[in-house]
């Protein structure tokens, strides 16, 4: 059965992580960036990552950050992955991910002259400079750091390289199932989109997201033939 996997970004309450968990999402994310509405402090963090069941994972988000502020935030905060959201080298980011010691995620902010080429180019850029290494979190280019809550053009990204990125910006339940059917991403992450405020979660638009993207998958297990099983 096809499932995109779905994070949902920028928690600060007990009970919006709550929301998130039993709406069925597969990763949370925290955010470390001071200058964000949705930031959190990595003590702040490990009281909302205490409360996630087995195989939900915890992401925490960072924007050109220094090793140090990494690898102490991860040593209070138990995170899974990391996710670099500024204008990180690939040589920034492996130092950064191997002082943590943990997996990371690196975001590309895709802007209107983009190619395909230029995707590919850096996933290999990236995968070469560390093991540590996960995937391309495709986002939309503004003048700001940490989600831009716009849409790009989809059609950039090519085909080959859909499979194993995390799709980003813009997304909300109204737009999910046409973005997971237009681009088959490995996996969707959303933020200002199921919120009621900033930083405040709405359980509803939650719920609604995760079942637009359940809806996608449907869809594609509908179109796609299966083996028998005799």
């Amino acid at each position: 059965m096809h499932r995109t996997r779905v994070k949902i970004c920028g928690l600060t309450r007990a009970e919006d992580v709550r929301a998130a968990v039993a709406a069925g999402a597969d990763a949370l994310g925290f955010v470390f960036y001071a200058r964000s509405p949705r930031y959190v402090t990595p003590r702040r963090a490990a009281e909302l990552i205490a409360a996630l069941p087995p195989f939900v994972g915890s992401v925490g988000l960072f924007v050109n950050a220094s090793v140090d502020e990494v690898a102490t935030a991860a040593r209070i905060a138990p995170l899974s992955l990391l996710q670099f959201h500024g204008d990180e080298t690939a040589q920034h980011s492996a130092a950064l991910a191997a002082a943590a010691n943990r997996p990371f995620v690196q975001v590309f902010r895709v802007k209107p002259d983009t190619s395909a080429a230029d995707l590919l180019e850096c996933e290999q850029r990236y995968r070469a400079a560390s093991p540590l290494f996960t995937g391309l979190l495709l986002d939309t280019f503004v003048d700001a750091y940490g989600g831009a809550g716009k849409v790009f053009d989809w059609s950039l990204i090519p085909k080959d390289l859909a499979p194993r990125v995390v799709l980003s910006g813009g997304l909300s339940a109204s737009n999910a199932t046409d973005a997971v059917l237009g681009v088959r991403p490995y996996a969707v992450d959303v933020s200002s989109g199921v919120e009621a405020d900033k930083g405040i979660k709405d359980a509803h638009r939650i719920r609604d997201f995760v079942q637009a993207v359940r809806d996608a998958d449907a869809i594609i297990d509908r179109e796609s033939p299966h083996e028998s099983l005799a």
